[in-house]
């Protein structure tokens, strides 16, 4: 008989870059998870993990409009929009985060396991992919409003697409570690 393999966990560089760089607070994430468990217990798991995607696309509307409207700003709104961009884009890619996060521990995934980094990668890559539509619109010379309204929309749509994504991928049924050398012998 063999032990079961205990998953890979993060490296402690990888844990802190999130910690330190992303301000990625895995406690805060246990919480919230732990708080919708405990107010609906009754609904399926894939119900509480639309509760989830709904608060955070009301929080990443506002953040995409948010993060385009220094361009209202006569003269000096360029430079508050560039100094702007990076503290949003942070902000965005960390809701987004613990959306993606929220969501496995939901499914009864390890947020500690090291399969989660290339998932919070993809995230990192996706919500960046998202935040320049408003540049689109910039350099399309479109008015500082339609900019604006890139940014929101945009925000809300990587928020759907991470969500949704997130409960396809975790929903299905996920091999155990020692699954395929039990399936291989069966």
């Amino acid at each position: 008989m063999t032990e079961p393999e205990v998953p890979a966990l993060q490296s402690r560089l990888t844990d802190d870059f999130f910690y330190f760089f992303l301000r990625l607070r895995k406690d805060r994430i246990r919480k919230v998870v732990a708080n919708v468990n405990v107010r609906f217990p009754e609904e399926p798991v894939e119900q509480r993990a639309r509760r989830l995607i709904e608060d955070q696309t009301q929080l990443s509307l506002l953040g995409g409009l948010i993060l385009d409207l220094p361009t209202m700003i006569p003269v000096i709104g360029p430079a508050l929009k560039v100094l702007g961009f990076v503290g949003g884009t942070s902000a965005l890619v960390r809701m987004h985060l613990y959306l993606i996060l929220e969501i496995a521990l939901l499914y009864g995934q390890d947020i500690e396991d090291q399969a989660r980094v290339p998932e919070m990668a993809a995230v990192v890559a996706g919500t960046g992919l998202a935040v320049g539509a408003p540049f689109l619109t910039d350099a399309l010379g479109f008015h500082p409003l339609w900019s604006m309204a890139a940014g929101g929309l945009a925000a809300v749509a990587m928020s759907r697409l991470i969500g949704e994504g997130a409960i396809r991928y975790y929903g299905q049924p996920q091999d155990a570690p020692g699954d395929a050398a039990l399936a291989a012998s069966a």
